[in-house]
């Protein structure tokens, strides 16, 4: 269950760069701020330059803060899964206390055990999960907190990437002037967010188009089985309606999102639409269907690459079908064409969080919600991972992002905004109350004791 508190969720994409802040009440997510903003500095996906994408990454979080009502300075921030490896990986602890009552210190060295392992140099591990605890023999247990034993056991999942890729999107997020809470694995946010516990348990099939890359991930058994990224998306269909038609890349891309049809077979041959051709004075006349072909031929070929990574991967037969994410899924046709190129059903997912319903905040949802549904135990691998054993048990009272910002009033919502936007109000939030000085405290005890004491002399 979520604890209360906001969260911050980002997603740096290859086209923009979206910024979400929710608040958790009682477990359920109310967005209450959305920011964005064009990316530069990017290629595929790829950090290619840090200095501009910290720019649009600045931007985009200065346009949540406005309509939040908040000062962010630290994010949750999503990572492509380029590169990445999953490995097995397993620890086992003796209970040294003397109740022999298993602790969250013994989590903690349990999970540190298991993380002792080779990484070749140019690799990091990005995030570990827990598949199940076992004590003195007893398996399938998730949380072995206040459990009796001798013996703690862990086994659970490593992923690792490239170290330079996460290195890249800490440096960005530095020079934006913020502190990284948490670095987020896209797919497996993704797949906790997207797929029902059904679909994740009897296998699904799911495929992120973006703009710079397109992310193929098979879940089964609640877990991820394969994952695999190629540089291909969205983009590539721009480009090719500006070298087919002879536009710039602009006009290709509106051309695209106002009138492009992914499937030829609902397309139409009468309706047509002036395009402004380089070199000529005069716009000429495009059909919809001779659009339709080029941005159908395109498709087919992701499709074709996200069949191999399917059989490459041994994972294309899913009962829950394949589910299509990302901005390019949105386009009208993707769906029937990916049905067909494939074979297999394919249906668009949709958020329904309201403002938000497109499939490209899919991932910066997935991100806030991966963040706002850790158990404990999960909190406690995250802990260890980054090395910091000092660890304090959350009370169910705890609102720990409340630490990470500053209420400040509203911005009253600018004219022309969406209703979500302008129906966003600042919702009030409740600050820890600042500790007392270790010295009253003390002070505090020993008048009451020196009172109780004169009672009996």
């Amino acid at each position: 269950m979520a604890k209360s508190g906001l969260y911050t969720g980002v997603d740096i994409g290859t086209n923009t760069i979206k910024v979400l802040v929710a608040e958790y009440v009682s477990g359920e997510m109310n967005i209450i701020g959305v920011g964005n903003a064009k990316s530069d500095g990017l290629k595929n996906g790829i950090i290619v330059d840090i200095e501009k994408v910290a720019q649009a990454l600045r931007k985009a979080v200065n346009a949540a803060e406005e309509r939040a009502g908040i000062t962010i300075d630290r994010i949750n921030v999503s990572i492509p899964a380029n590169s990445l490896e999953m490995e097995p990986c397993q620890g086992m602890v003796p209970i040294v206390g003397e109740t022999k009552e298993i602790t969250d210190n013994d989590v903690l060295q349990v999970i540190q055990n298991a993380l002792m392992r080779g990484i070749v140099p140019e690799r990091e591990i990005i995030a570990v999960e827990t598949t199940e605890f076992t004590v003195d023999g007893f398996t399938g247990i998730s949380d072995p907190r206040g459990m009796f034993g001798v013996r703690l056991e862990m086994r659970g999942v490593v992923y690792t990437g490239p170290k330079t890729l996460v290195h890249n999107i800490r440096k960005v997020v530095e020079r934006a002037g913020l502190s990284v809470d948490n670095i987020v694995i896209a797919p497996l946010a993704m797949s906790q967010y997207v797929l029902s516990e059904g679909e994740r348990e009897f296998g699904t099939i799911m495929v992120d188009l973006g703009a710079g890359q397109t992310t193929v991930t098979a879940v089964k058994e609640q877990a991820l089985k394969f994952t695999h990224t190629s540089p291909e998306g969205g983009d590539y269909v721009t480009k090719d309606i500006s070298t087919v038609l002879n536009t710039s890349i602009s006009a290709a891309e509106d051309l695209k999102v106002n009138y492009g049809e992914a499937s030829t077979e609902r397309a139409s041959q009468d309706e047509y639409f002036l395009v402004d051709v380089v070199g000529k004075d005069e716009p000429e006349q495009v059909t919809e269907y001779y659009l339709s072909q080029i941005i159908e031929a395109r498709m087919t070929q992701i499709f074709d690459r996200v069949r191999q990574d399917l059989e490459r991967g041994r994972t294309f037969e899913a009962p829950g079908g394949l589910i299509l994410v990302g901005g390019t899924a949105a386009m009208p046709g993707v769906v029937d064409l990916a049905t067909r190129t494939l074979g297999i059903n394919a249906r668009l997912f949709v958020p329904g969080e309201m403002g938000l319903r497109n499939p490209a905040f899919a991932q910066v949802i997935s991100v806030v919600n991966y963040i706002g549904n850790r158990s404990d135990i999960d909190i406690l691998v995250s802990h260890a991972l980054s090395g910091d054993y000092a660890y304090t048990p959350v009370e169910e009272t705890y609102v720990a992002p409340v630490q990470n910002v500053t209420v400040q009033p509203a911005a009253p919502a600018a004219s022309g905004e969406s209703e979500f936007y302008a129906e966003q109000q600042t919702r009030p939030v409740a600050t820890p109350k600042a500790a007392e000085p270790e010295e009253e405290k003390e002070g505090i005890v020993d008048r009451v004791k020196n009172m109780f004491g004169n009672l009996f002399d």
